[in-house]
């Protein structure tokens, strides 16, 4: 953990606090649900059926702020836009007030990763608040994934409504004696004279119809469909609006597992590139905080949290799982390394009680920030 971390204003400051200081709007919104539920935990949902996924985040989503999702490795997920996976997941997290962090670490040139982001069945941008890139390719990443997304905004924020409209035809011929001449009606096909009878002061009359085709944006007020939601989705979680548009970015800057090849260099390349996208990049997948300049404010995110054995007051080392995976308590994650979210998966997922459990994280997660701040719970 990084001593240096103590000394950055990140490391006190709430999360009210610094949700005023946040540009990023989802980052805004992350740290007001964070306050409002009292809750700094995500879960790694990393189940294999769509209806387990969608039963864990109902059953979880009320001790959560971020739901972790691997779309791939979910069997029967429904692609449908509207009325499909994604959206039945957008729907549960208004109504319990979490946001969903596709997992997908995104890692090859920037054409590639955008139609990643943007297309193919999944379109992980239509309900996917957050995602994450791994910085191997280098910074046109990060700002492919941001031109993309800053194409995907510009689009749904508006509904485009048209309209046709027919002007009622008219004679150009009209009696010179009336001052303010009245377009006169157009007879039936049936009704028209032959043409010798259209004459007017020898001037042939013309016909004139008018097409109006009209064309108007309309801002969109709500970020749900506008179809496709079954009834009770509306709900939306008390005491906070909906979730903004914008989408954001996490970068891969550190990992949890034994032997991963990431380096410092990599790290600070991490943080440079964060640093020049900070309106698309909310913060890092990390072991610790890395804000050290003083406008920095990132969020970290970090994985490998496990709660110590019952008893173990001084939260001493905790065995991996022998798949390389290593883990820290949510004291060592928050309270000594400055994380502000903890992710928790099979902690939670393999216990004879998830919720239960999730409620456990929950408290000792939020308590390691309270003492960070120097707040009582």
């Amino acid at each position: 953990m990084c001593a240096a971390s103590n000394r950055h204003p990140t490391f006190k400051a709430s999360f009210a606090e610094r949700a005023n200081n946040a540009t990023h709007p989802l980052a805004n919104y992350l740290f007001r649900l964070m306050e409002l539920k009292k809750s700094n935990l995500c879960l790694s949902a990393d189940v294999t059926s769509a209806r387990e996924l969608l039963t864990i985040a109902d059953r979880i989503g009320p001790s959560i702020v971020v739901l972790k999702t691997h779309y791939d490795l979910v069997a029967g997920w429904d692609f449908h836009p509207q009325t499909g996976t994604g959206a039945k997941l957008g729907a549960l997290a208004r109504r319990h007030g979490f946001l969903i962090f596709e997992d997908r670490k995104f890692g090859d040139i920037g054409s590639t990763v955008q139609l990643q982001y943007t297309a193919g069945n999944a379109r992980i941008i239509d309900w996917a608040h957050i995602v994450n890139v791994n910085m191997i390719p280098g910074k046109a990443a990060v700002t492919a994934l941001q031109q993309a997304a800053a194409r995907w905004r510009s689009r749904v924020n508006y509904e485009v409504r048209t309209s046709v409209s027919v002007g009622t035809p008219v004679s150009d011929s009209f009696d010179e004696e009336d001052e303010n001449p009245t377009p006169a009606p157009l007879p039936s096909s049936k009704e028209l004279p032959p043409p010798s009878n259209l004459h007017n002061n020898g001037r042939k009359g013309s016909i004139v119809s008018i097409t109006t085709l009209t064309q108007s944006f309309e801002p969109v007020d709500s970020p749900r469909f506008a179809s496709g939601i079954a009834e009770g989705d509306e709900l939306v979680y008390a005491g906070i609006e909906e979730p903004p548009w914008e989408r954001g970015l996490l970068i891969l800057a550190q990992m949890s597992s034994a032997g991963n090849l990431i380096t410092k260099e990599y790290t600070q390349a991490c943080v440079e590139a964060a640093r020049e996208h900070k309106d698309f990049v909310m913060g890092f997948i990390s072991q610790e905080t890395l804000n050290s300049e003083q406008a920095d404010d990132f969020i970290s995110m970090t994985p490998g949290c496990q709660l110590p054995p019952e008893g173990d007051e001084d939260d001493g080392n905790i065995a991996g799982d022998g798949l390389g995976q290593q883990y820290n308590t949510p004291s060592k994650l928050v309270g000594l390394g400055g994380s502000d979210i903890v992710i928790v998966g099979r902690g939670i997922l393999k216990a004879a009680s998830p919720q239960v459990e999730a409620e456990q994280y929950r408290r000792k997660a939020w308590k390691a920030y309270q003492t960070r701040i120097g707040q009582q719970s």
